[in-house]
């Protein structure tokens, strides 16, 4: 057996301790800074899930990137230094296996190869394990393709648009646009709704412009088309099956703005954004949706938003009430991994504090298209630099 790294033998003997569930139910203090410790429990036990699986080489195998970015907000952006240092530990472990797992550009990458080598690359150079040669080769090899071929469509050209089809059902096939009926087995395939589409153009853009590695267009060109996603549909959650990609639309353009979690935003920024997620916070209570719930709060928190607020305190005490046994959150019996550890990541979000910076936006230009090209709009925020 190889030796483990010092960090991943103390993890392995850290899961097996402490697994009995944390106490529920116990009140946020309403009017005090001190929290319970059953949600620095909760948040811990979570993140003890969230690596147990990280370790499992075929989840690292397709999942290794988001893995790596996951340990990395939380690191970064934790007020709680020991969750912080924890995090951290967990991603350089893990970021260390995978610059092992890819160490060049294979010579035959699409598109989707090269944008999944820059997020993972760029998440684990923030963790402070650098690639070598491995950028240099990704600027080289991103730039024999277009926007269309990373996105789907050109931003740069047209709004996200509503005929991409998903892979197909029966053999997994990816078909061009347009296309109905899967040109390798003949099964109808269903188009991807377009605020899954203009989601995706989000963070393709911003982790490729954070990195240095533009992925066919930059993050200007698809926030220029946020003001075509509104207005947003109140109290469809749970009945409209394009709600949750229009919710991650919502807070997905808040996380490319404010560096996943870094600057405080002001409300009168993106107002309509604002009150899309106070609207609809309680409705994910409604439906069980703790993964949703978890991004409401963490993006409402960016607007200034604390534990003084009723909803927050009520999204907290609903998210608390609904950990697994094992610490995870979502559905224990599926076994669809990204459908387990993505909830518990945005569960311990959701949960936990943040250093906030003062207010800014990751790119002023960005902020400028969001809001539609206003020449007179809320005054613009000092630019932030973005790691």
């Amino acid at each position: 057996m190889k030796f483990l790294p010092w960090f991943a033998a103390l993890v392995v003997l850290w899961l097996a301790w402490d697994l009995s569930p944390p106490p529920q139910g116990a009140p946020l203090p309403p009017k005090s800074g001190a929290r319970p410790i059953s949600r620095d429990q909760a948040i811990r036990r979570g993140l003890r899930f969230i690596y147990s699986t990280a370790t499992d080489p075929r989840n690292f195998e397709q999942w290794g990137g988001d893995y790596l970015w996951c340990f990395y907000c939380i690191a970064s952006t934790s007020a709680d230094r020991e969750l912080s240092g924890l995090a951290r530990g967990m991603g350089q472990e893990r970021a260390r296996q995978w610059r092992i797992n890819h160490p060049s550009v294979p010579p035959d990458a699409n598109a989707d190869d090269v944008a999944a080598l820059v997020f993972g690359s760029y998440a684990a150079e923030c963790l402070g394990v650098p690639g070598g040669r491995l950028k240099l080769d990704l600027l080289r090899v991103a730039s024999r393709f277009r926007a269309a071929d990373f996105l789907g469509f050109d931003p740069r050209q047209e709004p996200p648009p509503a005929d991409i089809p998903q892979s197909c059902p029966k053999c997994g096939a990816y078909n061009a646009r347009g296309v109905r009926v899967c040109r390798r087995c003949g099964t109808p395939l269903t188009m991807s709704s377009r605020y899954d589409v203009f989601q995706d153009a989000l963070i393709t853009a911003y982790s490729g412009d954070a990195y240095g590695v533009r992925l066919g267009c930059g993050l200007e060109d698809v926030l220029q088309w946020l003001p075509a996603m509104r207005p947003y549909r109140p109290g469809a959650a749970g009945k409209d099956p394009d709600w949750d990609q229009l919710a991650y639309t919502v807070t997905h353009a808040v996380y490319v703005l404010n560096g996943y979690s870094r600057f405080r935003l002001q409300p009168s920024w993106l107002p309509a954004e604002f009150d899309f997620l106070r609207a609809n916070l309680r409705r994910t209570f409604d439906t069980g949706d703790t993964e949703t719930a978890g991004e409401f709060l963490d993006t409402l928190k960016s607007f200034g938003l604390s534990d003084r607020d009723p909803l927050i305190r009520a999204g907290s005490q609903f998210i608390l009430s609904r950990q697994n046994p094992d610490g995870s959150w979502g559905d224990p019996n599926t076994t669809d991994i990204y459908a387990r550890y993505h909830p518990t990541w945005t569960a311990i979000d959701g949960l936990r504090d943040y250093p906030w910076r003062p207010e800014g936006v990751t790119s002023n230009e960005a902020l400028r298209r969001a809001q539609g090209h206003l020449a007179a709009g809320p005054p613009q925020p000092t630019l932030q630099s973005d790691p």
